[in-house]
């Protein structure tokens, strides 16, 4: 589905010009929290030293936060991430803290004020096992919310459309966008909007809650939402299931594709790319990425690493291999960060024409961090899902938690709230 990988990549930044304490969080396991900088303010929902959902927002150049404290606590489960948007009347909404649960959703009674959020349903329906939310804006930058209905092997995708005078919730599209049938469901990486101007959308199905039942990495695009084509412009009739869908490389299950490194990318020419990784005919995992080359998909494979990621089972499982999309670096070449168990983090630096690999930069694997006696705490990153006032400068959580535990309780110890901090980086 959606990918939230909480143990972030992040690679190759400019150094930290300065950080801002936000406060204590929990640490007992990874959680994403989330940023918005909306003008001259920034937004920062997270979980705090008692798992409670806490709202903080100050102004830009100010340290000081004013709080407000939600009515939800998190659970030994690392899919219950937060997420926050911003409306075009200044209302903030918020949703997170599910992992196949009613939906849970809250909007503010005033604009930019996190001290009225009130808890209130969407559209009332197919709301009652629901994960992954994610906010988003439309072709005519609409806001849309999507989620899955179901479960892990048996959902659906739901996309609705918000209206901000009426401050209501309708269906942006009269049926799911993908269905599993009841036989298994997606994960989406998407949709983004492209170079083109099109919405773009990859994704893998899986058969049940195994992750290693993952299969057949797909793709679709669409103008305006609504219609949705193949790469090629035929159009897809919807919802989309396993048997319609575009299917750009037929990976089996237990092939060594998962949700969560599959990845949407363009090149210079906006060619679409889609890069994850599966198992090589020796079993071990290679990153491949096909790209719409004349109308047709072309594979490509990129590394030629001598390690198996064998990954099974249910729950949040501890991420050995992370991979971003691939971006143009430069005439005439391409970039894919990586951050893999045996060979570290670095990049791959490609070709364009070819897709060859020119060169690796890469960095050994390092140790777990180690902070006041503190060990296997390893540091967390979320993005900025706002925009931050200069073109100079972005901004980014980070925070320390204990591993993936497979969204199981820990019977040891758990270490003391870390501090979450906004960090401001040169772009």
């Amino acid at each position: 589905m959606i990918a939230v990988l909480l143990n972030a990549l992040v690679l190759f930044a400019a150094p930290a010009a300065g950080a801002v304490d936000v406060a204590p969080v929990w640490a007992g396991h990874p959680v994403g929290f989330c940023l918005y900088t909306h003008g001259n303010q920034q937004f920062v929902a997270y979980y705090d030293a008692e798992r409670c959902l806490t709202v903080a927002v100050r102004k830009l150049g100010e340290t000081a936060w004013h709080t407000a404290k939600l009515s939800e606590h998190v659970v030994w489960d690392s899919h219950n991430y937060i997420t926050l948007a911003i409306d075009d009347e200044g209302y903030l909404h918020l949703s997170g803290n599910m992992h196949v649960v009613p939906l849970i959703y809250f909007r503010t009674a005033k604009p930019l004020d996190i001290d009225t959020f009130e808890r209130v349903k969407m559209t009332g329906e197919r709301e009652d096992r629901c994960t992954y939310p994610k906010f988003l804006r439309g072709p005519k930058n609409e806001l849309i919310f999507t989620y899955r209905d179901g479960s892990s092997g048996k959902g659906d995708q739901i996309f609705n459309v918000y209206d901000p005078t009426a401050k209501t919730w309708r269906r942006l599209l009269d049926t799911p966008l993908l269905s599993g049938e009841n036989e298994r469901n997606a994960y989406l990486e998407g949709p983004l909007k492209g170079p083109d101007g099109r919405f773009h959308l990859a994704w893998v199905w899986r058969d049940t809650g195994d992750c290693a039942t993952n299969h057949d990495v797909s793709y679709a695009r669409s103008a305006d939402f609504v219609h949705w084509e193949s790469a090629s412009g035929n159009p897809l009739t919807l919802p989309i299931t396993f048997e319609s869908a575009e299917t750009v490389d037929p990976i089996p299950p237990g092939g060594g594709v998962i949700n969560g490194n599959v990845k949407l990318g363009f090149d210079s020419q906006h060619r679409v790319l889609v890069s994850y990784h599966k198992y090589d005919e020796a079993g071990n995992t290679q990153l491949w990425a096909v790209r719409l080359e004349n109308g047709a998909w072309q594979k490509h494979q990129i590394s030629h690493w001598d390690y198996r990621w064998g990954f099974s089972g249910g729950g949040a499982i501890p991420w050995e291999i992370s991979v971003s999309a691939i971006r143009p670096d430069g005439p005439g070449k391409l970039k894919q960060a990586f951050r893999h168990i045996k060979y570290g983090a670095g990049a791959f630096v490609l070709d364009e024409a070819t897709m060859q690999v020119l060169d690796t930069a890469q960095t050994p694997p390092q140790s777990p961090a180690v902070e006041a006696g503190k060990t296997g705490m390893e540091e967390q990153h979320a993005g900025d899902l706002g925009k931050s006032p200069s073109p100079d400068v972005r901004y980014e959580l980070r925070w320390e938690t204990l591993g993936y535990n497979r969204d199981k309780p820990r019977p040891g110890p758990i270490p003391e709230p870390s501090m979450l901090r906004v960090v401001e980086l040169g772009r």
